[in-house]
């Protein structure tokens, strides 16, 4: 099976991506390979047949470049290398090797918003007003009486500028002052930026996700941003005070992606998913995968933060992205690498093993690409780390009103009874969950009935379902406990009925009659116990 898998690899330059399910591999938790107590690339590589035996089409690695580490990888100093703790450039070619061999493609994190400050690019652009890369990074004068240019705030807190004496000016920095923002109002930085996505495809990635891609332009004229109407709920971060309408989402930003997109297409078979996050992100996911010309797709952060799964909420996100001509494709994901684990936010404990199946069957049963991220298979809660033990710097800004991204970047548990639960044989960099060990990878591989097998026969049903990997979505219901939706495709039209509440539910006489193909936690066609869900036809 991965033989064929590998040669549909080496031809295959369709959209292999509409419909395809796709492993998000955070690296410095994934596995460790030398004992540092950090994940590393060596480790990804020695894992990667777990990966594949899930059935995915792709994993995803998060940033592993060259970095001073003050964000955990997304303050890049070297867009074009390895950091010594994730090994070297020889890894990631061995990485990129076997995940073919194994028929998995390969997408990467391309960060091109900002870099680190220890990036030469910046080195050389604040060394003076008048150097060769003066204008690539966003500097402005002060205000007259000393202050910033604008009344920007940073997402992590505090003003976005911050005054460099070399310079004699500010600088723009929508996340950590070590992150400062590149000018790509310049062509010139542009031009770099697709050098180092050259780079990288010409070593065999598959696609890129584009991170932050909606802070990569600013407003020129440096206006202030209103201030956003208070909606009673607590804003712990000066960020949440205003509308964030001239410090990202520039019009000018889709003809940059335009460039982006030729590029990979020039190489065939290639993919990207723009990351877009926000309040209100519809209309520039829309703008920056309309036509064929822009992104392939846009990664909806329309349950990362949900504080619950409801039906209509499926039902609106679903409706955000109809099947009309020029409309791009949507990516799911209900948990990533920032957002809190799913059953830790959806559902009291008791209920948590029911719901991570059907959680699992409606991730798999929704139009678009499904993202799944390490230890999403397997069921992990978010762990608690104390104050102590935090390394998120947000959190350590805001502590203790800023919840933790810590908590979902814990070490995947791959031996229940091993030190660290197998991840390292050194010190983990952060502490394993304490409920984790029974989740392990070795445990659930011994049970048929694990989330894990469970997730292995999900994925194979929907690769073996046109409808399910690229058919149209209408919803039938969307109450507060029943979720009823079609998909269907030429050949195939299938029912997906869920149940997102605690109390079982009777289903209507005229669903009767057809035959279930997929069905968890007792589901029939007559009776949804609770947390229960089904797939018929």
């Amino acid at each position: 099976m991965n033989e064929q898998r590998a040669r549909q690899l080496d031809t295959d330059t369709c959209e292999w991506w509409r419909g395809s399910v796709i492993y998000q591999i955070y690296p410095r938790s994934f596995a460790d390979s030398n004992g540092d107590g950090v994940g590393d690339l060596a480790g990804i590589t020695a894992h990667l047949e777990h990966v594949a035996s899930l059935g995915v089409d792709a994993v995803w690695l998060s940033p592993f470049f060259t970095s001073p580490m003050r964000d955990f990888g997304y303050d890049i100093a070297d867009f074009c290398d390895v950091d010594p703790v994730f090994g070297t450039l020889a890894d990631f070619d061995a990485l990129i090797a076997r995940a073919h061999q194994l028929g998995l493609r390969v997408l990467i994190d391309q960060v091109y918003s900002h870099s680190s400050d220890q990036h030469l690019w910046f080195k050389e652009s604040r060394s003076s007003r008048d150097n060769p890369k003066a204008d690539w990074y966003v500097w402005a004068d002060p205000k007259a009486d000393g202050s910033p240019p604008t009344n920007w705030q940073s997402v992590f807190g505090g003003p976005a500028w911050t005054w460099d004496a070399r310079r004699g000016q500010y600088y723009l920095h929508n996340f950590l002052r070590e992150q400062p923002d590149l000018n790509f109002h310049n062509p010139e930085v542009q031009d770099a930026t697709l050098a180092t996505a050259k780079f990288w495809l010409d070593r065999g990635v598959d696609g890129f996700r584009l991170d932050a891609l909606n802070f990569s332009m600013h407003d020129p004229e440096l206006r202030d941003n209103p201030p956003a109407p208070d909606t009673g709920k607590r804003r712990t971060r000066s960020f949440d005070f205003q509308q964030h309408i001239y410090n990202q989402s520039h019009a000018d930003i889709p003809r940059f992606l335009e460039r982006i997109r030729a590029l990979t297409d020039s190489y065939g078979g290639r993919f990207t998913v723009a990351e877009v996050g926000g309040p209100t992100p519809e209309a520039e996911m829309h703008a920056f995968t309309r036509g064929e010309a822009r992104l392939n797709s846009a990664y909806s952060f329309a349950f990362l933060y949900a504080d619950r799964l409801t039906p209509a909420l499926v039902r609106d996100s679903a409706a955000v992205w109809p099947a009309e001509p020029g409309m791009g494709w949507p990516s799911w994901a209900f948990e990533n690498h920032d957002a809190p684990r799913a059953l830790s936010r959806w559902v009291e404990a008791a209920h948590r093993g029911a719901f991570a199946r059907t959680k699992m069957l409606l991730l798999l049963a929704l139009r678009g690409n499904a993202i799944l991220f390490q230890g999403e298979e397997l069921g992990l809660t978010q762990v608690d780390i104390g104050f102590a033990d935090l390394q998120d710097p947000e959190a350590i800004a805001n502590w203790p009103l800023t919840l933790s991204r810590d908590g979902v970047r814990t070490p995947l548990p791959w031996q229940a009874d091993a030190p660290a639960l197998g991840f390292t044989s050194g010190k983990p960099w952060l502490p394993v969950g304490p409920d984790h060990a029974a989740l392990a990878v070795d445990r659930q591989e011994a049970d048929p009935q694990s989330l894990l097998n469970l997730t292995r026969r999900l994925i194979a049903l929907r690769h073996s379902s046109p409808a399910l990997m690229s058919g149209s979505i209408t919803v039938h219901e969307a109450g507060e406990a029943l979720l009823i939706f079609e998909r269907r495709a030429p050949g195939q039209t299938l029912l997906c009925v869920f149940n997102l509440g605690a109390d079982s539910i009777a289903l209507p006489e005229h669903l009767r009659g057809r035959r279930i193909v997929q069905a968890v936690n007792g589901a029939t066609l007559a009776q949804l116990p609770p947390f229960a869900g089904l797939i018929a036809e």
